[in-house]
């Protein structure tokens, strides 16, 4: 026969608690009986496991005079907030939450009061939770056209806090977050039958509008809702929906993702004006004092740095705040070194095609700009020769998981036996390294192919 397990034996295997706090809900176990039989209810000790996402039932008693609200015991069965967020309401908080309701683990309705147990140091360690069933439904519940019992749950376990008042701002009924919503705000308990300025005058306003339908956001303390007013009147009733939403934490989430953008934009734009200030220490040492065997070298590392600085550019051009748009910096890359490097040559020509519109990482970005400055700088310097007409084609296509960018001259052709350059180095190195993707160039028909495949990560 399974021996049942203890208060001790459940904590020990699901909480965090110290030693003392078990011995509190011990004592406390011994007594729940006799607390069930005063109220005449269920009564449980719910403690909060290791990982906080849930509670577990480590204790139970049913009162003598009354039938249980359960068909079968539910000790080490686990609660969920969905369905009992008065429980997880007071172990957050350490605040009483009385005649709530609540969805048990065996699926009814039932009147729910939660107390905070505390340890050591004032430390909630777990609730006892006294449950009723609920006999009748409140009255507003027959004026929501609800066709069975199921559908009458959904207002209960939504995070919406719903409150339904009549034509005299009175309230007919709340449902579990909107209870603990005016608790968490005006620190009292919220009562049927009371009107809804005691708990929240300002909404005033939003009740006299006439519109019978309107959305607003507002501040309540240190809150910030969203506040939804909708009228149900007609010949049988005159009464109001009001639905809150709780953006606080929504608008304090924008509010830094605001501040982070900001921050990376400023630190882009330093970037990029440190890097135009190398470009210029660059171009001055060409126009002064660098012999002409060196200018060529010069130029090229210039155009590195260029290539690099348009991917800021790009970024502080367009609304994204870390993303570069491909197209944009292909075409900035190719038509600036054929410009360049290609401006005596007035016969050179640079085309784009393909799937050029992907957005990509600026660190990829980077890496891609690099590669894209190397090939068009091999074509314009080594494929064609002087005073005769050339063609450069880009074309960048997506397949499937990868992105392929080929870079096509019509020119003299790719040779193997060449001499390895820095230029290759970088793209082999860049490609394989930074990219994890492949190269290849070889010898086509007309000219010289370059291909460079990398996964797609946005």
């Amino acid at each position: 026969m399974e021996r049942t397990m203890t208060v001790r034996d459940l904590c020990a295997l699901h909480t965090q608690l110290l030693d003392s706090d078990i011995q509190i809900l011990e004592n406390l176990s011994t007594n729940l009986p006799l607390i069930a039989d005063l109220n005449k209810a269920n009564v449980f000790i719910d403690c909060p496991v290791r990982e906080g996402k849930h509670a577990i039932v480590v204790a139970e008693a049913c009162g003598h005079s009354v039938k249980s609200v359960y068909d079968h015991p539910v000790v080490g069965k686990f609660a969920y907030e969905a369905f009992e967020p008065a429980v997880f309401y007071v172990l957050r908080t350490g605040k009483d939450m009385f005649v709530n309701r609540a969805l048990t683990q065996e699926g009814a309705m039932v009147q729910q009061s939660v107390v905070p147990i505390k340890g050591e140091c004032n430390r909630v360690i777990a609730v006892l939770i006294m449950e009723k069933v609920i006999h009748e439904e409140p009255v507003s519940f027959n004026q929501f056209d609800r066709q069975d019992q199921q559908n009458s749950l959904v207002p209960e376990f939504i995070e919406e806090s719903i409150f339904l008042i009549n034509n005299q701002n009175r309230l007919v009924y709340t449902n579990p977050a909107a209870i603990n919503l005016v608790s968490e705000i005006c620190l009292t308990e919220c009562v049927l039958g009371e009107s809804i300025f005691d708990y929240f005058p300002g909404f005033a306003d939003v009740l006299a509008s006439k519109e019978d339908i309107l959305m607003k956001e507002m501040n309540i303390g240190k809150k910030i809702i969203q506040l939804k007013k909708f009228h149900l009147g007609n010949k049988n009733s005159n009464e109001t929906f009001i639905i809150i939403r709780d953006l606080t934490e929504l608008r304090d989430k924008e509010r830094e993702l605001i501040s982070k953008s900001v921050a990376i934009r400023e630190i882009h734009h330093r970037v990029k004006n440190n890097l135009q200030t190398v470009a210029s220490l660059l171009r001055l040492q060409m126009r002064l004092g660098a012999p002409e065997e060196s200018k060529p070298h010069l130029l090229v590392s210039l155009n590195r740095v260029l290539s690099i600085s348009s991917v800021y550019e790009i970024i502080l051009a367009s609304s994204q705040v870390d993303h570069v748009d491909l197209l944009e910096l292909i075409r900035k890359i190719g038509d600036m070194i054929v410009h360049t490097e290609g401006q005596a040559r007035q016969c050179l020509r640079i085309e784009y095609s393909g799937e050029l519109h992907h957005s990509i990482d600026s660190d990829i970005g980077i890496s891609v700009a690099l590669v894209v400055n190397e090939l068009i700088h091999n074509c314009v310097k080594h494929a064609f020769k002087e005073g005769t007409e050339g063609n450069i084609t880009v074309c960048l296509q997506k397949d499937g998981p990868e992105l392929e960018l080929q870079v096509r001259d019509d020119g003299i052709g790719y040779s193997p036996a060449v001499k390895p350059s820095l230029g290759l180095d970088i793209i082999r190195m860049t490609v394989e390294n930074d990219l994890d993707g492949e190269f290849s160039v070889q010898r086509i028909k007309e000219g010289t192919l370059a291909s460079v495949r990398f996964p797609y990560k946005r």
